[in-house]
């Protein structure tokens, strides 16, 4: 190491310099860093701790990006594992980053700065549309929270920053008390519920695609569905392809969620006859609209064979709830009363995650399982076994 040279400033102070190797950077171009303090011995003990981190492996070098660009960056490097429609809900989900956090420098940004925003992102923050003195969701919250700490952690592994100022931060727990006291939130059908509006929707057109909802499709599963795969001899089902939208408008046909996903299916009795009498009714449609028919090989199409999309299905299970009288759910809420059905019924929790076309039988009962007090009437049956049992007398 060369010995600092000292300098002079226009004030008259003296100060002591030398140059340091910081080794390269990500294009292999060499980079220099100069370092500057009041004595030489602070200027070769820091540059003894950039050599000693270089050689450790540990060394950030310097750099004045701000959180916003990384986010940008990170963006781009996502693309090569999520889906498009996967990215705009990371990049709708780091709006509020953005706008509270970006103009800060990567390297300046602490965990006060993380734990400030989210608690107040969870005590003012607003969507875009949503009623004055509505406050956002903590489950959202935390979805904000975790893309940016996937983010931060990258940052990690490129050596931007040493550790990630977001690693530690939690909403904090009075205001997940808040949230579930306060929150108003749709519970998906009880049993009853399904059960009124399968019987509710028997004649409709839809029957037997809303039916695949009713048995944990997606909605984007049940409208990329076609007839080439579903076996009407066999009675399977073969999930390879769903139509999903991107932001409500544009249709977007893709292949499985993940590999998970892409499932055989045995049908129910019950569908597997509705897809038949669908199939069939196709059949005449076709023949009565003639040329003015487009065969797209899907399943739910229109009477004149076009594809539908999620929100026209979605739309249309809508109608029939209210015509039932029944209170409105999501299509994709149904998907969590059937898989709740399966898992209280004593399907294993392999075969209720392969149903559900996900990898993790823990993540399926986590989100999709909610048991509700009429799911334990077969547990307080036992109780009422237990207490009405014999009495031994302690010898």
């Amino acid at each position: 190491m060369p010995d600092p040279k000292r300098i002079v400033l226009q004030s008259g102070k003296v100060r002591y310099r030398a140059v340091v190797d910081a080794g390269r950077d990500e294009n292999g171009k060499r980079v220099q860093l100069t370092i500057t303090r009041d004595t030489k011995t602070e200027v070769k003990e820091e540059c003894a701790r950039i050599i000693a981190e270089r050689s450790a492996g540990t060394f950030i070098a310097p750099n004045k990006i701000t959180l916003g660009e990384w986010l940008d960056e990170w963006l781009e490097f996502k693309r090569r594992d999520v889906e498009e429609t996967t990215i705009r809900t990371y990049r709708l989900a780091l709006v509020h980053v953005r706008e509270r956090l970006g103009h800060i420098r990567l390297q300046e940004l602490t965990e006060d700065h993380v734990r400030d925003f989210i608690d107040g992102l969870v005590a003012s923050g607003r969507r875009k549309g949503g009623a004055p003195g509505s406050r956002l969701a903590v489950s959202y919250v935390e979805g904000v929270l975790t893309r940016l700490r996937e983010a931060l952690s990258r940052a990690v592994v490129r050596r931007l920053i040493a550790v990630s100022p977001a690693m530690h931060v939690r909403v904090a727990l009075a205001d997940k008390k808040t949230d579930k006291r306060e929150r108003d939130r749709p519970k998906p059908w009880t049993v009853e519920e399904v059960q009124r509006f399968i019987k509710g929707i028997e004649g409709d057109r839809l029957y037997a695609p809303m039916l695949l909802s009713l048995m944990g499709l997606r909605p984007a599963e049940v409208c990329g569905q076609r007839w080439a795969d579903i076996d009407l001899q066999l009675g399977t089902l073969e999930m390879t392809n769903t139509r999903t939208m991107v932001g409500n408008v544009k249709v977007l046909e893709k292949d499985a969620k993940t590999a998970a996903g892409e499932r055989v299916l045995p049908l129910p009795s019950r569908a597997l006859e509705a897809l038949k009498r669908l199939r069939a009714q196709q059949a005449r449609e076709k023949l009565a609209a003639g040329e003015a028919y487009t065969d797209t090989g899907y399943v739910v199409v229109n009477e004149l064979g076009m594809a539908v999309n999620t929100r026209q299905l979605r739309e249309h299970a809508y109608r029939a709830m209210r015509r039932i009288g029944l209170r409105q759910v999501r299509l994709y809420d149904a998907r969590h009363s059937c898989l709740t059905y399966l898992a209280v019924n004593g399907v294993p929790d392999v075969v209720l995650a392969a149903w559900a076309g996900h990898t993790n039988a823990s993540f399926t009962k986590r989100k999709y399982v909610h048991v509700a007090a009429e799911d334990m009437r077969a547990a307080a049956a036992a109780w009422d076994s237990f207490h009405g049992g014999e009495q031994k007398t302690p010898v």
